[in-house]
Parts: structure tokens; C-alpha cells; sequence
């Protein structure tokens, strides 16, 4: 039996679909755009009851949010019935060019008015630092954040790859309601502190590329030929290249393997993880995997139906151990909070 909603956070909850869906490869990253086919993907999405949808101002950049914003306007459910979490602070120009991460107090009130506008919404229900300004002190861009609280156009307060203790601090200025961090069972870091910090701080977790970026789907080999505008082909990503890959999909192999015990897919199994850590020592999880496909979609949603019991969650973790996997997650970790 499937759960209906996953809470996040207990100072500042939020109820969400336990399983969310990440936009940002609608419109950038991962190969050729199909404006149409994501937007029947969002809206199938909300029938199946996946209304947690996840999207960024850097994320196009720009175009994301209006294609989400248009999504859910034209949808059957209509905003309502939508969980919206969007993000600032990776600042970038209308052609793509990256200016670097803002934490300006001024750029956090600008940047949201701005998202607004593209989403054609009044509010948003989660609204993330989408990486930590280590310029600028937490407490002031947090603050920023607490006025939009007060305003009206913000409901709840998110963080994206912050440290224990950048997180701690801005708990310390407004409630926290989640933290947005990779985890998989190809990483996870988090565990060693951060998971300890969010159970006592009463804060949610929802795991962006809860399947390895693909990896953990089985769809991608070592002849898998991505296209070129996939940024997965390049060293920013260490575990898709040479010996890392073939080393990974050694594991992924192993993933399979329980997979076709069970009779479901790999990456199922592996989403089914993620969702198992939900409710652990009171942290609320809910992964957001991304797909622009319905197919995709569909597939991801059967993860909700996928039962683990200790010994497949046992057998999975002998089969991934947490250091075996080959690549840092990402070639450039400067602009992770640590």
C-alpha cells in the first residue's frame, strides 16, 4: 500500500507526493528538447499523483520554469493541487552564460519576483538556494528568504547541497523545511552527517538523481552513444567516462541481478531504496528522479510499488557497498558547501 503524501520537515512541514519529479532535463543538460513530449510528461505526472515538481531559475536558463509554469496552467488539476519548488543563486544570462553563485540579499528578492513571473504563480511552495554563496553569510541570504515568507510569495524555506553546519545556521534565522542533496545508492555522503543533522533539526531531505543520473536505470552501457548537448559525456562527470564506467556498471549489474528476483526494473529497485529511507530517525525523503518521457515517468512511478524487505535492502548495500562506486558525482566540487 502506497503512502499518499510524504511530510517534509516538522518545524515548517510540507506535504508532498512521496515521490517528485525534476524538470530541469526538459530543457537542458540532457540532449534534444521536446517542449511537447515534457509537457505531457508533467501532466501525467499529476494524474498518477506525482504533483511534487521541481524546477530552477538556471535551469534553460529561464525557459524551465515557464514550461513548468505553462504545465501546470494547462493541466486538468490545475495549481492547486501542485507541490512548486523552484531555486536561485547559480546566476546566469539569458544566453547561458554563468555568472557564478549570489547569495545578495537584494538578488534573492529580485530573483524570486523574477520566477514568479515565469511560473504565473502567486507563491511557491519551496524555494531553495540552489547552491550556498560562501561570500555572503548564510544569515543574510536566509533572512532575504524569510521576508518573502512574510510577504506571501514564498511558503517554505529550502537549502541545495549545504554543509551540516550552513545548515544548522540557517535553521537559526527561519525553519529549514528541507535540504535538496544527491543520494543514491551510488552516493551517499550525507550519511556521515548531514542525516544526523536533519532528524534533530526536524528537516526533510528530497534526493535529486536518486538513479545515478541515469546510471542505476540500466539503460546506459558502455555502447551507449548519448548525444553530444548530453553533459553526461563530458568530464564534468566522472563516473560516465573510461574505466569509472565500466567499473559502475559492474555494480549496476549486481543492482539488476535482485531486480529480476523481485521482477521489477533496476532502477525501480534503486528508486525503491531512496523511498525506503523515508520516516528513518524522523527524516522525511522524497527524490525528485528526472525524466522529459511519459514511458520514463511511468517507470519511475512503480518504484512506489516495489516492497523492500531487510534482507533485499541488506543485499543491495553488499551489492553497492558506499566507496565502491568509481568518479567523484561531479569533476568541479568547488561550488558544493562543505
Amino acid at each position: 500500500m502506497t503512502t499518499t503524501h510524504t511530510t517534509l520537515g516538522t518545524t515548517a512541514p510540507l506535504d508532498v507526493s512521496p515521490l517528485g519529479l525534476g524538470c530541469m532535463g526538459m530543457s537542458e543538460f540532457y540532449g534534444t528538447r521536446d517542449e511537447s513530449e515534457a509537457t505531457r510528461t508533467i501532466h501525467r505526472a499529476l494524474d498518477l499523483g506525482v504533483t511534487f515538481l521541481d524546477t530552477a531559475d538556471m535551469y534553460g536558463p529561464f525557459t524551465n520554469e515557464q514550461l513548468v509554469g505553462s504545465a501546470i496552467a494547462s493541466s486538468s488539476q490545475g495549481r492547486d493541487a501542485v507541490q512548486l519548488a523552484t531555486k536561485f543563486g547559480n546566476e546566469r544570462l539569458p544566453d547561458g552564460t554563468r555568472l557564478g553563485v549570489n547569495g545578495k540579499p537584494e538578488y534573492v528578492r529580485s530573483a524570486c519576483d523574477a520566477s514568479l513571473q515565469r511560473l504565473g504563480v502567486d507563491h511557491i511552495d519551496l524555494y531553495y538556494q540552489h547552491r550556498v554563496d560562501k561570500t555572503v553569510p548564510i544569515e543574510e541570504t536566509v533572512g532575504a528568504m524569510a521576508e518573502l515568507v512574510q510577504a506571501g510569495k514564498v511558503r517554505h524555506l529550502g537549502l541545495s547541497e549545504a554543509s551540516a553546519e550552513t545548515i544548522r545556521r540557517a535553521h537559526a534565522v527561519h525553519p529549514i523545511t528541507a535540504l535538496q542533496t544527491e543520494y543514491s545508492l551510488f552516493t551517499r555522503h550525507l550519511e556521515d552527517e548531514i542525516w544526523g543533522v536533519l532528524s534533530e533539526l526536524g528537516i526533510g531531505l528530497v534526493p535529486y538523481s536518486p538513479l545515478g543520473r541515469g546510471l542505476l536505470t540500466g539503460a546506459i552501457t558502455a555502447e551507449t552513444d548519448l548525444e553530444e548537448s548530453d553533459s553526461r559525456t563530458t568530464a564534468y562527470f566522472p563516473r560516465f567516462q573510461g574505466e569509472a564506467l565500466q567499473s559502475n556498471l559492474q555494480l549496476v549489474a549486481k543492482v539488476r541481478e535482485i531486480a529480476e528476483r523481485l521482477g521489477c526494473t533496476p532502477g525501480q529497485l534503486a528508486l525503491a531504496w531512496v523511498l525506503s529511507r523515508s520516516g528513518r530517525d524522523g527524516v522525511g525523503v522524497a527524490p525528485i528522479p528526472g525524466t522529459k518521457r511519459v514511458a520514463y515517468l511511468e517507470e519511475n512511478h512503480g518504484a512506489l510499488e516495489v516492497e523492500l524487505t531487510s534482507d533485499v535492502v541488506e543485499d543491495l548495500e553488499t551489492a553497492v557497498p558506499r566507496d565502491a562506486v568509481r568518479g567523484d558525482r561531479y569533476g568541479d566540487l568547488s561550488s558544493i558547501d562543505a
